[in-house]
Parts: structure tokens; sequence; C-alpha cells
């Protein structure tokens, strides 16, 4: 089973002072873009370094999620510490998706250059900083595209099946109309 890991990275929401927005919008989008039948491991925390290290070992190390979704603490506040911890508890560094997210959403906002999301790999789980907001979250995982629905930039999600499967994951599909998953053709499997 696929198992993936959401991490909402807010004092306010890990407080009850407003409902969470990111990992509902999450799991939202990840049913209408997987066919893979997946389960998440759903975490809402506050902006401390320590805790947010904690909580991804933990769903790694002992959870054994193949992805962790982050959303929130990745601009330039004091507060803003997701990046940090993430690059804390990192085996590898994946820079190509924070490159991709920042591409994707300079499309939208021109502060996105103030993004500092990151994509690491511990062990066998890649882990990536989405941004806060359910629509900026969305952009980054479809990419952006023109009114008749063509893809200008690839969303960061194309990749992640193909990663994780180089992980010695499981192999996961997508809903091509949502995000089309890219593979080498040596690493597609046939559709039974």
């Amino acid at each position: 089973m696929f198992k993936i890991g959401l991490v909402s990275v807010s004092d306010r929401a890990s407080s009850g002072v407003y409902q969470d927005e990111g990992i509902p919008s999450l799991v939202s989008w990840l049913k209408t873009a997987l066919k893979t039948p997946f389960v998440t491991e759903n975490r809402i925390i506050p902006d401390e370094q320590a805790i947010i290290e904690q909580t991804l070992c933990e769903l790694v190390d002992n959870l054994h999620c193949h992805l962790i979704l982050t959303t929130g603490g990745t601009g330039p506040a004091i507060r803003d510490v997701t990046p940090d911890a993430t690059l804390a508890i990192a085996d590898r560094v994946m820079p190509g998706y924070g490159e991709q997210m920042r591409q994707i959403s300079l499309h939208f906002v021109p502060t996105a250059i103030l993004s500092r999301q990151v994509g690491v790999i511990r062990k066998k789980c890649l882990i990536i900083n989405l941004p806060g907001r359910p629509k900026s979250i969305k952009e980054t995982l479809e990419g952006v595209k023109d009114n008749q629905g063509n893809v200008i930039v690839g969303g960061i999600f194309a990749s992640i099946p193909y990663c994780i499967q180089l992980l010695e994951g499981p192999y996961i599909e997508t809903h091509e109309q949502v995000i089309k998953s890219f593979r080498p053709k040596d690493a597609i499997k046939p559709t039974l």
C-alpha cells in the first residue's frame, strides 16, 4: 500500500485558532490524481524545528511512509523553519524539486522567489515542502496550464511516482487528465 505522510506546519492551526486547510486540500487532490490506492498519516504541528524533525523522522522511520508532503513554514519569516528541519533529517537533497516549485509559482506571484521549499530523501522516503495555501498546493503539484489545459510548466507530481519507484517503493499510477506521471519506457509496467 502506498503510504503518504501529510504534515501541516502552522502555529495557529495546531493550536486550534483556525481550521487547517493544507491537509484537506492535499487529500482531495490526491484522491482525484491517484489511480493507485493510498493511505495517509496526517499531522498538524507548530512551527518548531525540533517538532518538525521529530514528526518527519517518525513518519519515515517508524511508519515507513513512501512520500511525505509538508505544507507551510517555507518563507523567510523567523518562524518559518520547515525547510531547515527537513534538511536537518535528510540523507540526500533533491534540489530540482525546490527549483521547479519556485518556477511554477513565479507564473502566479513575484514573491515566489522568497520560498525556501526543498525536496529531500530520508532512507527510502521522498519528502517535499509544499506551499501552505490550497490554490498554491494544487498549482505546484499540477504545474502551469494554458486555457486549453496544455501543460506549460510541468508540475512536480509528474516525477514523484518514478522517484518513489527508484527508491524501491510501490508502483504509482496517476489519472492523466489531472497529472501525467513520467517514466522512461523501460520503467513502465503494463496495465492489467
